[in-house]
């Protein structure tokens, strides 16, 4: 790769990927607040302990099904380069479909899931609180799914900065919900009282899922504007729905979404580990988590951005617009931000890891749970930046199952096993589970980057054959 070439490509990366890294941040913002207001409730480790719990099981089966709708950002970025807006649109409108159809069946898992959860061996006072808070985010799961498909349509349009407003905006609707619902209230309004008792983290689920309702109407309104501007000719598009359209989005989608599911129900997974602990352990816990997964939203906005870039390129190439080694470029560009950001991220969790912990609450207990959990982190931050934006290059190529195959040895073969053995058997408790996590990261990122180097090579024979075929 010549420096000119990366020069050339990185700012246009830069330029989806910025509104995309401010959407992210958005979007963890709301579980970042939750968290710090949740964390101002009285006995404050069960009330955090709670709200971790129902988010991370809501959030593995949302992300993992819902990922499903990640094959968007192929087959609609790929026709967007081709050209093809007719194409693009009816892949939106199957999107949408396939974000209802995918609800139904979330929301009947979820409908289950907090009888479930009292058969967990997790502290009775923790379960008091986690169940009605799995009910409230389960009316946001309809709404959820359906701005993550508008999203995909208007990134690859290159249309991120409606994306970043609608997250900034819906942290402010989030904010002023929780503090309405969560902490209780009485006013004296012309010789009325009116009040509004503290529901405490099931308030704080309610007004996630209002936000998230926010979210998707101003989406749905920015894909209407930005039809209008530039004449996408989404309004007259084919309303007909076609089956073999649904499928195709799922068979390419289902991978994705599994991997997506993979690394998440991991994550899952030590949490309802680190419950076994008890409170104060998932309140530590809960913070490390809130903070690796702050940073993880820079390099997964520039994996979108990336897959968008590949997409595009590969789409250009069909026309004879675009060449192999500018899919290649963009793809490598869009790891090496990822890696050089997260490398930041890992100084300041080494460097300053209490003052970060101290954000989250005043609770001494739980900052000293939490330190030791974020030099852990800081470990794996290069690695988890490599892998998820390699994830993204491969997606932009349509390559959706090879991240699967890595992620199921990486993570459950090889990462979780050991995480086990160090937390139980070593004693080594939540720092135990953490250091899995190091382990499986590292071997991911190591072999997504073997698998991007050799996707770029097998796309470049497949795209000689049909030159050379002409040719004959």
């Amino acid at each position: 790769m010549r420096s000119t070439d990366i020069r050339r490509e990185l700012p246009l990366l830069l330029k989806l990927a910025l509104p995309l890294i401010v959407g992210e941040l958005g979007w963890v913002a709301m579980s970042l607040v939750d968290t710090i207001m949740v964390g101002r409730l009285p006995h404050s480790a069960i009330a955090m302990s709670a709200g971790a719990l129902a988010q991370v099981l809501f959030n593995t089966l949302v992300f993992g099904i819902g990922g499903i709708l990640l094959a968007l950002d192929t087959l609609i970025s790929q026709a967007f380069g081709a050209k093809e807006m007719q194409q693009a649109n009816r892949w939106l409108l199957h999107g949408l479909v396939m974000a209802v159809l995918l609800s139904g069946v979330l929301m009947t898992l979820f409908a289950a899931g907090p009888t479930l959860l009292m058969y967990m061996p997790v502290d009775r006072a923790v379960l008091a609180q986690a169940v009605p808070a799995m009910w409230g985010l389960n009316y946001g799961t309809l709404p959820l799914l359906l701005y993550f498909t508008l999203r995909r349509y208007l990134q690859a349009m290159h249309h991120g900065r409606p994306i970043a407003f609608a997250l900034i905006s819906a942290n402010l609707v989030n904010i002023a919900g929780d503090w309405l619902m969560m902490f209780g209230h009485r006013w004296q309004i012309l010789g009325h009282t009116i009040a509004i008792p503290a529901f405490g983290v099931e308030g704080s689920a309610w007004s996630t899922s209002f936000a998230r309702l926010y979210l998707m109407a101003v989406l749905l309104f920015a894909v209407l504007w930005a039809d209008q501007q530039g004449d996408y000719g989404l309004r007259t598009v084919s309303r007909r729905i076609e089956v073999q359209h649904l499928r195709k989005l799922f068979v390419l989608g289902a991978p994705a979404g599994a991997s997506l599911l993979i690394e998440i129900a991991i994550f899952a997974l030590v949490t309802s580990l680190v419950a076994t602990m008890g409170p104060l352990a998932l309140a530590g816990h809960e913070v490390a988590l809130q903070c690796a997964s702050t940073t993880f939203m820079v390099p997964l906005a520039i994996s979108s951005a990336t897959a968008v870039r590949v997409g595009h390129a590969v789409g250009r190439i069909r026309t004879g617009a675009a060449t192999i080694a500018q899919a290649a470029l963009a793809g490598w560009c869009g790891i090496g931000l990822g890696a050089a950001f997260m490398l930041v991220a890992a100084v300041v969790f080494l460097t300053i890891p209490a003052a970060v912990a101290r954000l989250f609450t005043p609770d001494q207990d739980v900052i000293h749970a939490a330190v030791p959990l974020l030099f852990v982190a800081a470990g794996f931050q290069f690695f988890d930046g490599v892998q998820i934006t390699a994830t993204g290059a491969l997606r932009g190529a349509g390559n959706t199952t090879a991240p699967l195959y890595t992620q199921v040895l990486c993570y459950w073969a090889i990462g979780m096993p050991l995480g086990v053995l160090l937390a139980f058997r070593a004693h080594l408790g939540a720092a135990g589970l953490w250091w899995g996590l190091l382990i499986a990261l590292t071997a991911a990122a190591l072999m997504l980057l073997a698998l991007w180097h050799r996707t770029t090579k097998s796309l470049a024979q497949t795209m000689r054959r049909p030159q050379q075929a002409s040719g004959m």
